[in-house]
Formats: C-alpha cells, sequence, structure tokens
C-alpha cells in the first residue's frame, strides 16, 4: 500500500467538511467562547487578591456574579462546540460509509477476486469508526484545547511577555516529540487496521463456512488462526498503546522542567509586580499542562483516523467498471457473435480462454461442456462484461456488447448461477429484485409457478411473503435453484444465461423445470453450462471446451456419431449411471 502525505489525507478529509462550514463555524464560536473564559478566570484572581491588599473591597462584591456569569458562558460554549461538530462529524462520517458502500457498487468483479470479503467489511465498520473518533473527539478537543492554551498563553504574555517567551522556549522539544510520535503511531495503526481486517475474513468465513468446519473438524484450526491473529493485534495494540502513554508523561516533563524554571525565574524577575499578578500569572502558567495533555491525547485519535481515512480514500481512488458505452436500446432480438476472443485473468500468464468463435442465434439455445477449469464459466462471464477482454469481439445483436452502457446491456441478460445469492428478505422480494422491485404479485407468482417453486413455496407460513433467512439458510439447495431461476423468468430478458442452473436439483424437481424450460426457451437465446449432460440433449447446438479452446460443436447426436470429446464425457458418465442403478439392485 503507497503511505500517502498526512497533510494531504487531512485536507482531503477536511473537503467533507465544507458543506456544512455553518455548523463548523458555530462550533468554532462556542469553543472560543469556552475558551475565553479559562483566562479570564485567572484574570478574576488577579482581581480579588490586589482588591484583598490595597483594602479595596467595593468591587468585590460584584465577582461572585461576574464567575456565575463566566460559568454561563463556558456552558454554552461547551453546548455550542460539542453539538455543532458533533452534527459535522456524524455527518461527514454517514456521507463517507455512503460513499465507500455505493462505490463497491461500482468497483469491477477483478477488484472483488484480489481483495478478501473481511478487509473490504472492516473497512465500511472498523475503519470508517476509527474516522468518528478523528472526526469527533479528536477534533473537538483540537479545536477547544487548543483555543484554551492560546488564550493561557495570551495571557501570559499580556502580564508579562519576557517571562512568556522564557516558558515557550520548549515548544521547539514538544513538537519533534509529537512529530515523532505521530509517525510511529500511522504505522502501528496501519497495521491495526489489516489485523482488523484479518481476524473480520476468518470469523466471516467461519460463520459461512461452519457446516464444513465441524464436518472435518476444523474447530481446532480455526481457532488457532484467530487466536493468532487476535495475538498479533494484541501486540501492536498494546505498543500503540505504549507509545501513547509514555508521550503524555514525557510531555508532562517537558513542561514541569519549563514551569518550574519559570516559578524561579518570576520570583526572581517579578520584583515590581503585585501580588495579584504574580498569582494570576503561575495560576495561568499552571493551567496550561491540562489543555497541552489533552492536545496529546488527540493527537493519537488523529493518527489512527488518518491511516482510516487513508484506506477508505484507497477505495475511493479505485477506478469503476468501465462503462463507457454509450449505447442503450429498448429491446433486442439476442443474436450472440464470439469472434476470435481471447482472455487472460489479471496476473496470470497462460489464457483462460483462446481464440474463441461461434454464433447464437435468435431463440436458439447453446450449452457448453467440458471439464472443469476448461473455460466455461469464464465466457459466460465475459457476456455480461464482469470481465473486460482485450482480444477478439463479442456482439450483441451485431454490435460489440462495449458499446451498450453496462445498465442496458445486462438489462438484457438475464443469469442463474450454480452458487445462488439470496437476500435475508421475502420470498416475493428474492424473486422480483432489482429493477424488478414493485412487480405486481401475480407475475411474481406465475414466475414461480414456471420455476416450479410455488409447491413448496405455498407450503410456508406466509407464502409468497415467508422471510427466508440469510442467503436462504431456510430452503435447500433445490429450492434456493428453483427461486434463482423464478427471477430469472421473472425478468423476462431476451438471452438466458444457465450456470449449472440445474445442479442441485433432484430428479423431481429437474423433470418439471426441464418441461417448464422447454416452453420458457422457445422465446429467448440461451446458453447452458452443464456438467449433467442428459439435460442439454435437445440444445440446438453443443460447445465441448478444453484447456480454454473449441474442440468440438455440434448437436447431441451428431457429436455422439462422432465418437470424439463429447462422445467420451457422454460415455462416462452414462456408465457412471448404470453403475449406479447395478450398485443400489444390489443393496435392495
Amino acid at each position: 500500500m503507497k503511505q500517502r502525505n498526512g497533510l494531504k489525507i487531512y485536507k482531503r478529509l477536511l473537503t467533507y467538511v465544507i458543506p456544512y462550514w455553518r455548523w463548523f463555524a458555530i462550533s468554532v464560536i462556542g469553543f472560543m467562547l469556552y475558551a475565553a473564559t479559562q483566562p479570564l478566570f485567572a484574570a478574576i484572581l488577579k482581581h480579588i487578591i490586589d482588591s484583598l491588599q490595597g483594602n479595596t473591597r467595593e468591587s468585590i462584591h460584584i465577582m461572585p456574579l461576574i464567575f456565575v456569569g463566566l460559568m454561563l458562558v463556558r456552558g454554552v460554549g461547551a453546548y455550542l462546540g460539542n453539538f455543532f461538530i458533533a452534527k459535522v462529524s456524524t455527518t461527514v462520517v454517514h456521507v463517507l460509509r455512503c460513499k465507500i458502500f455505493d462505490h463497491y457498487t461500482l468497483l469491477p468483479t477483478a477488484y472483488f477476486d484480489s481483495n478478501n470479503s473481511g478487509y473490504m467489511m472492516s473497512r465500511i465498520t472498523h475503519n470508517v469508526g476509527e474516522v468518528t473518533q478523528a472526526a469527533t473527539d479528536s477534533v473537538k478537543t483540537i479545536i477547544r484545547e487548543g483555543l484554551t492554551t492560546i488564550g493561557l498563553i495570551g495571557y501570559l504574555i499580556y502580564i508579562d511577555w519576557i517571562l512568556a517567551l522564557a516558558f515557550m522556549s520548549v515548544t521547539p522539544f514538544i513538537t519533534w516529540l509529537v512529530i515523532y510520535v505521530s509517525k510511529r503511531l500511522r504505522a502501528l495503526s496501519r497495521k491495526i487496521q489489516d489485523t482488523v481486517g484479518e481476524m473480520t475474513h476468518i470469523t466471516s468465513e467461519l460463520v459461512s463456512g461452519h457446516r464444513i468446519v465441524r464436518s472435518y473438524g476444523g474447530e481446532e484450526y480455526e481457532k488457532e488462526r484467530f487466536k493468532k491473529s487476535s495475538q498479533y493485534h494484541r501486540r501492536q495494540s498494546l505498543k500503540l498503546e505504549a507509545t501513547s502513554a509514555i508521550h503524555g508523561p514525557l510531555m508532562q516533563l517537558i513542561i514541569g522542567i519549563a514551569l518550574a524554571g519559570l516559578m524561579y525565574m518570576s520570583l526572581v524577575m517579578m520584583q515590581t509586580a503585585t501580588a495579584g499578578e504574580f498569582v494570576a500569572f503561575l495560576t495561568t502558567a499552571f493551567l496550561l499542562p491540562r489543555p497541552i495533555r489533552q492536545l496529546s491525547d488527540a493527537n493519537s485519535k488523529i493518527q489512527k483516523g488518518m491511516v482510516a481515512a487513508e484506506s477508505l480514500f484507497i477505495i475511493l481512488d479505485e477506478p469503476p467498471e468501465s462503462n463507457e458505452g454509450p449505447l442503450s436500446i429498448e429491446h433486442c432480438k439476442g443474436r450472440i457473435d464470439f469472434k476470435n476472443v481471447s482472455f487472460k485473468y489479471e496476473g496470470s500468464k497462460t489464457y483462460a480462454i483462446k481464440n474463441i468463435s461461434f454464433t447464437v442465434l435468435p431463440g436458439q439455445t447453446v450449452a457448453l461442456v467440458g471439464a472443469s477449469g476448461g473455460g466455461k464459466s469464464t465466457l459466460i462471464n465475459l457476456l455480461p462484461r464482469f470481465y473486460n477482454y482485450k482480444e477478439g469481439q463479442i456482439l450483441l445483436d451485431g454490435i460489440e456488447i462495449k458499446q451498450y452502457t453496462l445498465e442496458n446491456l445486462r438489462k438484457h441478460i438475464a443469469l442463474v448461477t450454480q452458487h445462488v445469492t439470496l437476500f435475508n428478505d421475502t420470498v416475493a422480494k428474492n424473486i422480483a429484485y432489482g429493477h424488478l422491485e414493485g412487480v405486481a404479485l401475480e407475475k411474481i407468482a406465475n414466475a414461480a409457478e414456471a420455476a416450479y417453486a410455488m409447491n413448496f413455496i405455498e407450503k410456508m407460513p406466509n407464502g409468497l411473503n415467508t422471510e427466508i433467512g440469510e442467503n436462504g439458510v431456510k430452503l435447500s439447495g433445490g429450492q434456493k435453484q428453483r427461486l434463482a431461476l423464478a427471477r430469472a423468468l421473472l425478468k423476462d430478458a431476451p438471452v438466458l444465461i444457465l450456470d449449472e442452473a440445474t445442479s442441485a436439483l433432484d430428479t423431481e424437481s429437474e423433470h418439471y423445470i426441464q418441461a417448464a424450460l422447454s416452453q420458457v426457451l422457445k422465446n429467448r437465446t440461451t446458453i447452458v453450462v452443464a456438467h449433467r449432460l442428459s439435460t442439454i440433449e435437445n440444445a440446438d447446438v453443443i460447445i465441448v471446451l478444453a484447456n480454454g479452446q473449441i474442440v468440438e460443436q455440434g448437436g447431441h447426436k451428431e457429436l455422439l456419431k462422432k465418437g470424439g470429446a463429447y462422445a467420451k464425457l457422454y460415455n462416462m458418465q452414462f456408465k457412471d449411471k448404470n453403475n449406479d442403478l447395478v450398485i443400489a439392485s444390489q443393496t435392495e
């Protein structure tokens, strides 16, 4: 990760504050009122002592009223400062969090492939929280205590500027200490945020894969993996706390030495000062360590917040999916042409697919078959532009797909994958998802009926309005895939992609879905990826892929007669099926 200048990061963070400058200005005015009361308390003390020494007590009776007035001003200032800086900071954090999430929706598939989910989730939860610390408590402290420090130093200069300048001679040492500690805090904060991402990732894997963990006895492995990550996080956190903890006392020691010197010098040099001036000067000087200490503590949070903001800006600077195509059409016929298409994944030296050419006519069904790793999934991922190819052309209705806007291209394509994604919502909302939201319940029911899903939906407590849990945890694999198929059917796109869409179905469900598909597929172009060859015997064209290249294509009967790659695959599956039947008969 390229480290950026801390000042530039903070300046960029402040650009999110600019729209709310009025709130920020009110906050600063509030803190100015708060800060002004500190030296005024010392001034009241000076007046009281001088009045007592001079036996002039005429104005002393109004001092309590002035004191109460100062406390009122201090309270009003604190309220205005705290409330309006909170309005600014929470709004900025909300805007940042939404911008990150919105940007996630625009990032290319390749980004999700190369970044684990744990780190991505921790950016929008933990890291934004760190920015909150930097943008609320820390900024509040910097403004409030910074103004208080300036006010107190100003009063010292007013009483005796020579002694005040002597006291401020420790400033270079404090500056050096702050710079050194800031660099160390940023480095440690970066490591801590990385470990939070790793812990989130490990936890996410355990939650989503708990059945596999338990089935294969992986509990101890996962415990140890998390323990190591948490232990590393603990060590880095301790280093950060140790740095912060020693930073404060060191600064206090430097200021303490300066105060001791100031006390000695004031006793020697303030010969002509009144007792009130002397007490007020020392009181003001001894009030300084507290705001300086709080500024030091705020610096720790600022550094952590800057590292968090840096990680957020890195995400925001990631280029979104390329979407430069100007074309948007209402309807398409569904003709698809692959012309000499080659593609390799980012960072890979070998081609996933090489020199692929074929045509799918409107209304045709083309099946892609072959061993795992042959390039089938890569091929279908290029059509909706989840990945961008650089060699060859893919045409939809004779127009290269890069000429379409992404939204318009994907509008014409419905996708059903082997790994079904469902959301923690009702059955109806999972079928009518995204652009389909708001579709009449009758149409949703018709799509579910066509996908042979209504038979189990009707048995649910609330039918189509039943909550199905996270990723459809309450459903079987076959039921999930039927809902995904219903979603695709409801979309009614002219191009349908089925990526192992019937692999998790039982024989009975598959029979009904195949019957439904035989009707539905007549009016749309379909590309089917299938390992179960019995499901694609009626396809218009079967394309056999091996090592990213087309080795055979033709109809089912034609390819069987050839006795080539397809025939071998088919005979292997047929042999396995016969063996299963023999085993079943022997066990009866």
